[in-house]
């Protein structure tokens, strides 16, 4: 958008010189004679454009960065979105018209009373429209724009996720919650690796229709019949879905995550979950604990962690009551919690 700035600096040039010629209003004193006052004016005004252009210079970059980043977020507004802001603009200007002439003849009325009038019908119909914004959809010839349905809670699930298969863990520890949502198209790409020529592809894609029929058995799992022949990647595509349903995005895909986030669509990623939740404490790792008591097996002495996680210490009985630094040998995570093994450590 390389016209922007050009544009910028030419309207900053014509401020400019309107307020220069809108000085010889404010301050009758410049126009000076009645043959002197052309001059001053063509003067001024031809200051007022070049005062314009050194200022365009230091505006411009800014000016054109905010310009293009409102002109990116109109792009991506949705046509239903656009035609409901559209309405509710045009019902505030009416109703405004029609208030702001049954109060003209009030004695306390003012043209500042009609801006607020105006700026809060304005506000009110566009933000009711676009809540609404599902009812102007039908205005909108179908094939500009995919049919989407209201689903609650909706979790849309990625190609990769899927394949992955620790979704099934998650949902069965009730950790997720809500409709699980394949779009067709995903559904169709898994299909294709399933009956791809390349063995480890089509390994991932019979991986893939397996995870689905187990999702099938033990959650809400709904496939949506929704495309949109404008956009061509199968990742623009999962993003745009989770705008129109308001949806979260289960994806392993870092990047896809980073690119749905900068367009405000709430991502869950499995890995940066699994990151989130390791132990914290892994083999080889010493750790300073007090042995309050004996364990079950002879020799055996039992720590606790700040978090109440259990120690149980390979000859550490004989410290009982001791703080005592100790390597861990394992972890084990049970319904209960975690608990490790560790033994003293050696000098």
């Amino acid at each position: 958008m390389n016209w922007i700035p050009q544009i910028i600096r030419i309207l900053i040039m014509l401020i400019g010189g309107y307020l220069s010629y809108q000085l010889l209003v404010w301050f009758p004193i410049l126009q000076g004679g009645p043959q002197g006052s052309v001059t001053n004016m063509v003067y001024l005004v031809i200051a007022g454009v070049l005062t314009g252009y050194v200022v365009s210079k230091r505006a411009e970059a800014p000016l054109s960065r905010w310009v293009e980043q409102w002109i990116a977020s109109l792009v991506n507004l949705s046509p239903k979105k656009v035609m409901a802001a559209t309405v509710g603009t045009i019902l505030s200007l009416l109703l405004s018209v029609l208030l702001n002439n049954l109060l003209s003849n009030a004695p306390f009325y003012h043209w500042g009373f009609s801006l607020l009038t105006t700026t809060i019908l304005a506000i009110f119909f566009i933000f009711f429209s676009l809540k609404n914004s599902d009812f102007f959809g039908s205005f909108i010839s179908p094939a500009s724009t995919p049919k989407t349905t209201r689903i609650p809670n909706p979790k849309i699930l990625d190609t990769n996720v899927i394949i992955d298969g620790r979704i099934i863990e998650l949902l069965q520890s009730q950790f997720l919650e809500g409709t699980l949502v394949v779009p067709l198209f995903v559904l169709r790409e898994l299909q294709f690796l399933a009956d791809h020529a390349d063995p480890s592809k089509r390994a991932r894609g019979k991986r893939g229709l397996e995870v689905l029929e187990q999702l099938h058995n033990i959650t809400t799992l709904k496939v949506l019949d929704w495309d949109d022949s404008n956009i061509k990647a199968v990742d623009d595509k999962l993003v745009r879905l989770a705008q129109e349903l308001s949806a979260k995005l289960l994806s392993n895909d870092f990047n896809l995550g980073r690119v749905a986030k900068l367009q405000d669509v709430d991502v869950l990623n499995l890995n940066a979950l699994a990151t989130a939740i390791k132990a914290r404490y892994n083999a080889g790792d010493v750790i300073q604990v007090s042995i309050t008591k004996e364990g079950q097996q002879a020799g055996q002495g039992v720590a606790y962690l700040e978090d109440g996680t259990m120690v149980v210490v390979e000859d550490g009985a004989a410290y009982k009551g001791q703080m005592k630094n100790v390597v861990v040998l394992s972890n084990i995570q049970t319904n209960v919690g975690r608990m490790i093994f560790a033994r003293t450590e050696t000098n």
